[in-house]
């Protein structure tokens, strides 16, 4: 039993332990030398303070993984839960990341406890998938090592620069790769194995995640899963970059600028709204501090909304919010 605290009014702190109420049953923790499922020696690098399983095949491991890729931070596949995944991976019915999207309805039906119409909403839910995620968060559920959802948004912003979405046309129909995300794979697999220092130019990104994201691409396991939702006809949401020789960093209207988004809005999700405020040039944040530009409150803004007013900090409706993301000067709520 231990103390805990907000550090910073979001991160759980460890505060002291409360040596009173133990009873002599404790025991010391010692760490395990192999993997309690699949028996693989557990590794430590370098530096680093997590111990892990390195067998890609453990059981556990691919379930997490995959929990991960259909998870809200991926392709947010609803109703893809620990008990559907645990029964698909038994099954032998999903190898990789890109086996989602070729699940059909009767994969599903086979599973236990699942009704035709079940196994109809997961098999639409996985379809509307694959079409119209943002590139960040294909890459982040990837599950790259030191790679997490903003690294993701950075890397995919790099990449579009690299690879412009405009010189690529849609894909004409669903039995086509789309040839932009089929540019990007190559490009980012090409830099990784080639040269992964060339990643330490995207912002957030140094030598250790570069170095990480080259071992990614270099493994025989790993090397070839975004090729493989290529394959399976994904095809993400292309992001929005700025004309040539324009730094969004530097000259978009929120270049410098941090902001957070609030409440609902009409036109925008959450994650279409950070994405919004990123390709502004500007920071999307998930608390409200003095170091906070705008406010972003939707309908049912709450806490953080008084928390800006106690501040002063500046706050927009989301028609206010659109003038500032096109460059005309802000208006107050």
């Amino acid at each position: 039993r231990v103390v805990l605290q907000k550090a910073g009014d979001v991160i759980p702190e460890v505060v002291r332990p409360i040596v009173e109420r133990r009873d002599s049953s404790e025991r010391e923790f010692v760490m395990p030398t192999v993997c309690p499922v699949c028996g693989t020696p557990v590794v430590q690098d370098e530096g680093a303070v997590r111990v892990y399983c390195p067998n890609t095949a453990c059981p556990a491991r691919l379930a997490q993984e995959f929990g991960h890729f259909v998870g809200r931070g991926g392709m947010d596949i609803e109703g893809a839960g620990w008990a559907v995944l645990s029964q698909l991976l038994e099954r032998g019915l999903v190898r990789s990341r890109a086996d989602f999207f070729r699940l059909t309805v009767d994969d599903l039906v086979s599973l236990d406890r699942f009704a035709r119409k079940s196994a109809d909403n997961l098999a639409a839910r996985i379809e509307r998938a694959r079409v119209g995620r943002p590139l960040a968060r294909v890459l982040n559920g990837l599950g790259m090592p030191q790679v997490g959802e903003s690294t993701a948004v950075d890397l995919a912003r790099w990449l579009a620069t690299r690879t412009r979405p405009e010189a690529f046309p849609p894909a004409d129909g669903d039995a086509v790769p789309d040839p932009w995300f089929a540019a990007v794979a190559d490009d980012l697999r090409a830099v990784a194995t080639a040269a992964p220092e060339t990643l330490t130019e995207v912002e957030g990104i140094g030598p250790l995640v570069a170095a990480a994201i080259g071992r990614y691409f270099a493994d025989p396991a790993t090397a070839g899963e975004l090729h493989e939702l290529v394959a399976a006809g994904v095809v993400p949401e292309r992001p929005a970059v700025p004309p040539p020789g324009v730094d969004a960093v530097t000259d978009g209207p929120l270049a410098g600028k941090t902001v957070v988004v609030t409440g609902t809005l009409e036109g925008f999700g959450r994650q279409e709204a950070e994405d919004a405020v990123r390709a502004a040039g500007g920071k999307p944040a998930g608390s409200v501090s003095k170091k906070t530009d705008y406010l972003v409150a939707g309908e049912g803004a709450g806490s953080k909304l008084a928390r800006a007013q106690e501040l002063g900090v500046t706050v927009l409706d989301e028609a206010a919010f659109r003038r500032l993301l096109s460059g005309e000067p802000d208006g107050e709520l």
